[in-house]
């Protein structure tokens, strides 16, 4: 995954589709008013920066000096016109009643190696219907942020939208400073949201939900397909998606993560994770931690993530009332039966998650008590979040901790040394005293290495000078997240104090 050079790809027939797969357009089937056509407004001088080669190989692309016309969007993926969703959304709390594709166009609906269809969207290729006077453009320093963390996501096993390219221009960019502009190309099953359904509920067009709803789940839940009833079919459908939202919810906690705009039009209906923007991931550990500065109420801090996801289902649950049957009554007590399935999803999530976490077998009454008794040291002590779970994994089952691992970062010593005692009668309670074989285990499901800020913020400056180096040298590292990697250690180092309070604002 190496910076492949501007002279390169000039030279090759970047409109030629001999080595360009076929498109196979199911959702564009759909038609208006679910979308609109739209050609991307061409970016000048465009320079391929960075190739996923991981993600070209899932799709079947080698020809590199092919894709840079459709990937700058100064040329068409053969066969296939560009086209802008519109959706609607709650942002911030607050109903927006329309949104859309502002500055994303799908290009492609392609098939991968595994007969699965994949939709390629641009980012950042212009204006659409739905830019609402903005420029339709992304600037480079947030290119790079959705390119490095959407692979860093994966590699955790967290479901997210992927990029395949990473494509720069000089062409000026105003935001709170000028920038330069770049296009990413995003890969995913789908690019559908809460917000497609609220944009036809709220304005009345509920004879529309039927075939959105229907295309979603003969695309991605093929299975349902075999409940005739179309309410049962529904409601099962809305189960699923509740069930995703509090699985990727509970993934997120565990991680560390900060999405940062948790706004419905912002939610997949596949529960992947979708939009990075003002994202972040946890240094000092902090319940009430903001990662976007435009969010001045902590609506979407960390602590409030999850009950964020249940209230952004209420809405899309809302919104999907006239897909469960006629008797309003009826469809109004089912919606709400399927919202009160988030909480014991997310709770067994979140149980198992926190329990794999701490090294133990099984999860017991208790844990829970035990695991925001850790959490609570770490709140207070400012521990860094991803460092203390893989030092957890030092602690031994049955000798006393003495000073290593976490005991040196926590204010509390007679707290923690009570913790540690707690927490060693857990592991013995379930003959958990292969101290190798259970650091093992933590060491799978804590990453060692995330997209720190400021890994990314010295990633951003480095390219703004003209150097992708250090991009490449992240996508490998985050690739690999829960390896030691001994030398790249230097990566899983808290940043520096000039570094720990780099603000991320909505233009991110």
């Amino acid at each position: 995954m190496t910076p492949t050079p501007q002279s390169a790809l000039a030279a090759a027939d970047a409109t030629s589709s001999s080595a360009l797969p076929p498109t196979a357009s199911r959702y564009a089937a759909l038609g208006q008013p679910f979308h609109q056509p739209v050609q991307p407004t061409p970016l000048p001088e465009p320079a391929l920066l960075h190739f996923n080669t991981a993600v070209a190989d899932t799709l079947g692309l080698a020809d590199v000096g092919a894709l840079l016309g459709p990937l700058s969007g100064n040329a068409p993926w053969p066969g296939y016109a560009p086209l802008a969703s519109v959706y609607a959304g709650h942002q911030f709390g607050v109903f927006v009643p329309q949104l859309g594709d502002g500055r994303a166009l799908m290009i492609a609906e392609l098939h991968d190696r595994e007969g699965r269809r994949q939709e390629l969207q641009l980012k950042g290729a212009g204006r659409t219907p739905y830019s609402r006077g903005a420029d339709g453009r992304a600037v480079l320093r947030s290119s790079i942020r959705e390119y490095l963390c959407s692979e860093a996501m994966h590699a955790v096993g967290i479901a997210t939208t992927r990029c395949l390219s990473l494509v720069g221009s000089p062409q000026p960019v105003v935001r709170e400073t000028m920038e330069t502009a770049a296009v990413v190309c995003r890969v995913a099953p789908s690019f559908v949201r809460f917000g497609h359904f609220e944009f036809f509920y709220h304005r009345g067009l509920h004879e529309h939900l039927p075939a959105l709803a229907d295309h979603v789940i003969a695309e991605h839940f093929p299975h349902l397909l075999e409940i005739a009833e179309p309410t049962q079919r529904y409601a099962a459908w809305l189960r699923e998606v509740v069930a995703r939202t509090a699985l990727m919810a509970a993934q997120w906690q565990g991680v560390g993560f900060c999405h940062g705009v948790m706004n419905t039009d912002n939610f997949s209906i596949l529960g992947l994770t979708i939009d990075y923007g003002p994202f972040g991931f946890l240094d000092a550990f902090q319940w009430d931690h903001i990662c976007n500065h435009s969010d001045d109420g902590g609506r979407y801090a960390y602590g409030r993530q999850p009950q964020i996801a249940h209230w952004n289902c209420g809405r899309l649950l809302q919104a999907a009332v006239p897909l469960l049957g006629e008797d309003m009554d009826a469809a109004v007590e089912l919606a709400r039966d399927i919202y009160h399935g988030y909480g014991p999803a997310f709770s067994d999530t979140a149980a198992r998650l926190w329990a794999d976490k701490l090294g133990l077998k099984d999860i017991r009454e208790g844990d829970a008590e035990l695991m925001e008794r850790l959490l609570a040291l770490m709140h207070d002590s400012h521990c860094d979040f991803t460092n203390s779970f893989r030092k957890l994994a030092q602690i031994p089952s049955t000798a006393p901790s003495g000073d290593t691992g976490l005991r040196n970062d926590v204010l509390d010593i007679a707290a923690w040394d009570a913790w540690v005692a707690d927490y060693q009668a857990r592991l013995q309670s379930e003959g958990n005293t292969d101290d190798a074989a259970r650091a093992a285990a933590m060491n799978r499901v804590n990453p060692k290495y995330v997209l720190r800020n400021h890994l990314a913020q010295a990633a951003i400056a480095k390219a703004e000078a003209g150097d992708m180096g250090e991009i490449d040298v992240l996508m490998k590292l985050l690739s690999r997240p829960y390896d030691e990697q001994p030398d790249m250690a230097a990566y899983a180092a808290p940043p520096p104090e000039e570094m720990r309070h780099i603000e991320v604002s909505c233009s991110s």
